[in-house]
């Protein structure tokens, strides 16, 4: 495996799920529900929910380190550059899709009704964690701890960044989709993926 330190492993893995989470649909979720219930405990409960996704993402992650170097950076390559053409062709759409988005989670914050403490937690629990399922982070978690062997580091980088993703959306969601085009932020993090993809490769040809 790539012999990279601790600390910049954090701030790597930071970078690259901050950057492709930011346009997702878990900002514009944690932004709904964070006007329905109160602000912290929407945090607090879509913390959780990141928590536990990023926890499944980084065991398998770690499972499939054990396999040969050479098959891990394939696969690291292949995720990759799945993720750039995801966020590429997303990239489109992305600045129309932003109000379908929005009210879809209206209607899923109307039906859950209204909530407050352990139950307001426990909605924004439930709504993330389906939501997130299968997500291009996740994804991309799994391939960072599969390609440095070092879930801890990977995973503090992600779940501190989908923290850091989830407080902007709380505190200032409407602010930033105003002054931040959707479709912008979706090239950027294809282009984080196309770079780790690149870097990737090279090390391949290394050996």
């Amino acid at each position: 495996m790539v012999a990279v330190p601790d600390h910049l492993i954090v701030v790597l893995t930071f970078a690259t799920i901050f950057v492709v989470e930011l346009p997702d649909k878990t900002f514009i979720a944690t932004l709904v529900l964070s006007t329905r219930y109160r602000p912290l405990l929407v945090w607090i409960g879509v913390g959780l929910a990141f928590a536990v996704q990023t926890a499944i993402a980084v065991a398998f992650g770690t499972a499939i380190s054990f396999l040969p170097a050479e098959w891990v950076r394939l696969g690291a390559v292949a995720l990759f550059l799945t993720g750039a053409v995801i966020l590429f062709r997303a990239a489109r759409g992305a600045d129309a899709a932003e109000l379908e988005t929005e009210h879809d989670f209206e209607e899923k914050a109307v039906k859950a009704g209204p909530a407050h403490g352990f139950r307001a937690v426990g909605m924004s629990f439930l709504v993330l964690f389906a939501a997130e399922w299968g997500d291009l982070s996740q994804l991309l978690t799994l391939s960072l701890v599969a390609r440095y062997a070092d879930p801890v580091a990977v995973f503090i980088g992600a779940w501190a960044a989908l923290l850091t993703v989830s407080g902007l959306a709380v505190l200032a969601g409407r602010a930033l989709l105003k002054r931040i085009r959707l479709s912008l932020l979706h090239r950027l993090g294809a282009g984080v993926c196309v770079l780790l993809a690149a870097l990737t490769v090279a090390e391949l040809i290394n050996g």
